[in-house]
């Protein structure tokens, strides 16, 4: 039997433009993207290029950012959040056809739960999403979503954006 040796390739960081006072938590694998102002990313997290991530927002640890992403400003990204560029249109991994990956586009001040799931959608302004729920369509209206797919649950106590009502808006 022939003995083959793989390819190493190490994790690095590499092209990524950062803003005033970032940090980043190593190891971490992030190229070719773009972090604002006073980001945080958390170790093992991978952030490809063609990423854009505002300001002040947080990344916590063993997150994946594919290419296509943004991220607006003070945004909550929880542990283990996967990001999804490609459907599977053709039934398959598009693999290099990357006009068939798609974008995804987080406004601001969204907090994604740990281990959720974000396809390519749109997600506009003050939203939450849920801890392991699925996001599979755009969703253009405040409040909280759960499950998967995720669907709205509640909006936002009007009189503050911090506290949550039980009621429907």
């Amino acid at each position: 039997m022939t003995q083959h040796q793989p390819k190493y390739r190490d994790i690095d960081i590499v092209n990524v433009t950062f803003g005033k006072d970032v940090t980043v938590i190593r190891p971490c694998n992030l190229y070719g993207c773009t972090l604002g102002d006073g980001c945080f990313i958390g170790p093992f997290v991978e952030i490809q290029r063609n990423v854009n991530i505002g300001v002040r927002t947080r990344v916590q640890s063993h997150s994946f950012i594919c290419e296509l992403v943004t991220i607006g400003g003070d945004c909550f990204i929880g542990h283990g959040v996967m990001f999804i560029n490609d459907r599977f249109a053709h039934g398959r991994p598009a693999y290099d056809e990357r006009e068939l990956w798609l974008p995804t586009t987080l406004g601001d001040r969204i907090s994604v739960g740990s281990n959720a799931t974000i396809l390519p959608v749109t997600i506009c302004d003050d939203v939450v999403i849920g801890a392991g729920s699925v996001v599979t369509q755009d969703i253009n209206r405040p409040g909280i979503y759960l499950g998967s797919p995720a669907v709205f649950v509640r909006g936002f106590d009007k009189s503050s954006k911090k506290y949550f009502t039980g009621q429907s808006e």
